[in-house]
């Protein structure tokens, strides 16, 4: 997993990236659903303020007397009207963000009707966020965003009830609006960008990857448009079911790319072309990879915005996806443009059908993620990238995955089982069915559902079609059990040779007899042995099922070593891994301001293994959060004389020394552990660039908001 450019706020941005790809608010499972959105919102900048007006059309999914809807704590109703325009009142519940409408005549199950919600408020703080102290709707002096995880519009079954939407959002003429759909404009001017709508599409393009293709052109950026008082209102319009839920504002320039059938455009903010068009190179790629994998998503446009960094690292809506300026660095982070591109499938395009099938989106994003990165970089890669995802999955053993519905969606439970989990599945399944066929399901599970939400359930009807047997019994295991195999082994060598033997490359000169064991009674899966010898190694597949399971493998050379599993196909238990969840179980609870349950597990990671310099590292975080200064040096220190791993622990170490130093008055040994961190020429997450600040100057966190 990539480090954040300091290593406290990599735990946080996961769990927030985590939070916000996984889409997740409703706790209860809704009792209507909306078809269709119109809203006529304007957003004042000088005020801060949201005034709109949603004509919302819904289908009662059970006989009810009152329609709930969510919607941001800072918004509030001032008139609600029915289908005849006659006034209704709204009842606001702060404490789950609900707006309750009473319906004098109810409405049966399977009807439908449409409510007139007038609404506004001051967007200019995250103290009534749907997600505590996450800036998810803001109408600033300069930009604006109106994320779908905001709440800015009355919703019911976040994620999971897909809407078509008409969205007028009035703003600043000098401003550009960016939304999901068709684009026109109130002065009938042509928009700034021209832009290729999925409602001007009589069907899905199929997108072919080609191998070697050269990069795309290089882009141009219009010019943007001209400031000028008044105000234009822009019209987004998406007529087929999806999450065209967000809306950015703001002045921005743009670069337009069309390539192999992808309409691309990036909106970023001036003087920022450059590194945009790595962005924008790498964007069209790996759209290009997944188009090669499962054909084409709901939409062939996609939309790349840079967000302001007063909010979320990532996010992702239908043909949009947003990363902040601090995420784009210069160095193209690919796998989280991967991960956020991929969501136009696994998603936007498919999407769950109800929260205990959550990982079918979150889940696969990540699995693309990993794809993306076997095809880039290599299978090294994309095993590192599955060893990161096991941590994640096993950080939380005690929960099923099929129990996701019951707990709290913010959880660190939840994000690391739809997730890490999820993608872990996926990594084991196409082991068990093999590429050819693996691949197969997943291109015929995004063409037949595309548009649609599905179930676990119908994703295994669809993978036993093309494996051509019952896989009931990998999707119990790893759906409904929990926990995961922790594998011994125990043999004998016996030597078979002594006989004459006409073609010695294939005399067999030692057998091994042994057994593979492991705590789960009811375990299954096929494993590898491996066996290294004096020659040519030997590998075998063998069939792990119960406690004890026997095998034989012959060999020409004298075995020297065996291994179990050794390129990690199966998630298994093993004393790095469990290191690694319980600092990743920490670092969840350091995000939570659980800083002493954050200890706790940290040691417990200590015990695994006492020079873990990352258990270390990230003790020290803890106490200098606390402002314990004595107790974090001395953790950092200990850092610094662990495992070295991972490297980056040396320079960080290093220069969070000198900071405590700086604090404590002591310029001078500051200045020497700065000097000793450019020393290690290691610039993981801009260290140098870190240390030679400070070296000038020195650290002071009183300019610090949150200490670092």
């Amino acid at each position: 997993m990539a480090t954040a450019r300091r290593p406290l706020r990599r735990a946080s941005f996961l769990v927030v990236f985590l939070l916000i790809t996984t889409g997740l608010f409703a706790a209860e499972k809704p009792r209507s659903q909306v078809d269709d959105y119109v809203i006529d919102a304007e957003l004042q900048p000088r005020t801060h303020k949201l005034i709109a007006k949603a004509k919302v059309k819904f289908t009662a999914l059970d006989d009810i007397s009152v329609a709930t809807f969510e919607l941001h704590n800072a918004l509030r109703p001032t008139k609600v009207s029915d289908a005849d325009g006659k006034p209704l009142q709204a009842d606001r519940n702060a404490q789950d963000s609900t707006i309750r409408i009473p319906l004098p005549a109810g409405l049966p199950k399977g009807q439908s009707t449409t409510l007139t919600i007038e609404y506004e408020g001051t967007l200019n703080t995250a103290d009534e966020s749907p997600v505590e102290g996450l800036k998810l709707a803001m109408v600033n002096d300069d930009n604006a965003y109106l994320l779908y995880a905001g709440r800015w519009f009355p919703m019911v079954g976040y994620g999971i009830d897909r809407f078509t939407a008409t969205m007028n959002i009035t703003v600043p003429s000098n401003w550009f609006v960016i939304g999901s759909g068709k684009l026109t404009m109130s002065n009938g001017a042509p928009p700034a960008v021209a832009e290729k709508s999925a409602d001007e599409e009589t069907g899905p393009p199929v997108l072919k990857r080609r191998k070697g293709a050269a990069p795309p052109p290089k882009p141009k950026a219009p010019p943007t448009v001209a400031k000028t008082s008044g105000l234009r209102t822009y019209s987004y319009t998406f007529d087929r079911g999806a999450f065209p839920g967000t809306i950015i504002a703001g002045v921005f320039e743009q670069t337009v790319v069309n390539q192999g059938g992808l309409s691309l455009v990036a909106y970023y903010k001036p003087g920022q072309h450059g590194q945009i068009n790595e962005y924008v190179e790498t964007a069209a790629k790996e759209f290009d990879f997944y188009s090669s994998l499962w054909g084409a998503p709901l939409s062939t446009n996609l939309k790349l915005v840079q967000l302001p960094n007063d909010t979320l690292p990532s996010t992702w809506s239908t043909e949009i996806v947003g990363l902040s300026a601090n995420s784009m660095t210069s160095k193209v982070n690919y796998r989280l443009l991967a991960n956020m591109i991929a969501h136009q499938w696994w998603g936007s395009s498919v999407s769950p059908a109800s929260k205990a099938d959550w990982w079918l989106s979150d889940g696969l994003a990540r699995f693309s993620e990993a794809r993306y990165v076997e095809d880039a970089a290599g299978k090294a890669a994309y095993e590192e990238v599955m060893k990161d995802m096991q941590v994640g999955a096993l950080a939380y053993d005690t929960v099923p995955l099929s129990g996701l519905s019951r707990l709290d969606v913010f959880s660190p439970e939840f994000q690391s089982l739809a997730t890490d989990k999820g993608a872990s599945i996926m990594s084991m399944l196409r082991w068990v069915m093999g590429d050819e066929a693996f691949h197969k399901t997943m291109a015929n599970f995004a063409q037949q559902y595309a548009g649609k939400p599905a179930s676990v359930d119908d994703f295994e009807k669809i993978a036993e079609q093309n494996y051509g047997d019952n896989l009931r019994w990998f999707f119990t295991q790893w759906i409904d059990s929990t926990g995961a195999p922790e594998f011994k082994l125990k043999y004998t060598v016996y030597r078979i040779g002594g006989k004459p033997c006409s073609d010695p490359a294939k005399c067999k000169g030692f057998r091994i007899v042994g057994e593979v064991s492991q705590d789960l009674d009811l375990f299954r899966m096929p494993v590898d042995i491996k066996v290294d010898t004096d020659g040519q190694s030997e590998d075998q597949r063998i069939e792990v099922v119960g406690t004890d399971s026997a095998f034989t493998v012959e060999t020409f050379g004298r075995p020297r070593r065996i291994s179990i599993d050794p390129n990690n196909h199966v998630l298994k238990n093993s004393s790095d891994l469990k290191l690694r969840a319980a600092i990743l179980r920490g670092q969840g609870m350091v995000q939570q301001g659980e800083l002493a349950q954050a200890l706790d597990q940290f040691n417990k990671a200590l015990e695994v293994n006492k020079n873990s310099s990352l258990a270390h590292y990230r003790i020290a975080e803890v106490f200098f959060l606390q402002k314990n200064y004595q107790s974090a040096a001395n953790a950092y220190r200990e850092s610094l004389n662990g495992d070295g791993d991972p490297r980056w622990t040396e320079v960080w170490s290093h220069i969070q020394l000198g900071k405590i130093f700086d604090i404590t008055g002591q310029r001078e040994r500051a200045v020497n552990e700065y000097r000793q961190a450019i020393q290690t020429n290691d610039n993981t997450s801009g260290a140098q660039a870190e240390a030679q600040k400070y070296m000038q100057a020195p650290y002071e966190p009183s300019k610090n908001s949150n200490g670092y």
